[in-house]
């Protein structure tokens, strides 16, 4: 079995894009475009997700907080955060990769955290 991925971010290309990659490389992925709508996946599946990234700028709650509450839910859940601003994660098991990337460094940076996608 492929590990899941839940992918949240406000710019719908890009998390279109991310999905489509990553699905490529073997990974199950969901997709979202909010934290609370996010949050309710993980609760309706708590031990389906690997991980979640997401952007660390959400409309009404940042991707740390989205973290947190996730991990309230499916404490083994890794997490990527991603932003365009430098930044440093506050919490185990999560990994910064700034913004703009390529695929791939989400695909290496998976790898490490949850083993690869096949």
């Amino acid at each position: 079995m492929s590990a899941s991925l839940l992918i949240v971010d406000d710019e719908a290309p890009l998390i279109r894009l991310l999905g489509q990659y990553l699905q490529r490389t073997g990974y199950q992925v969901d997709t979202c475009e909010d934290a609370t709508q996010a949050l309710q996946l993980v609760k309706a599946n708590c031990s389906l997700y690997g991980a979640i990234v997401t952007d660390l700028a959400l409309p009404g709650m940042s991707g740390e907080e989205l973290l947190e509450q996730a991990r309230a839910l499916a404490p083994d859940i890794k997490g990527v955060i991603t932003s365009g601003y430098a930044y440093t994660p506050r919490q185990p098991d999560v990994v910064f990769l700034q913004k703009p990337f390529l695929p791939k460094a989400l695909v290496d940076v998976l790898a490490l955290l949850i083993g690869p996608g096949r």
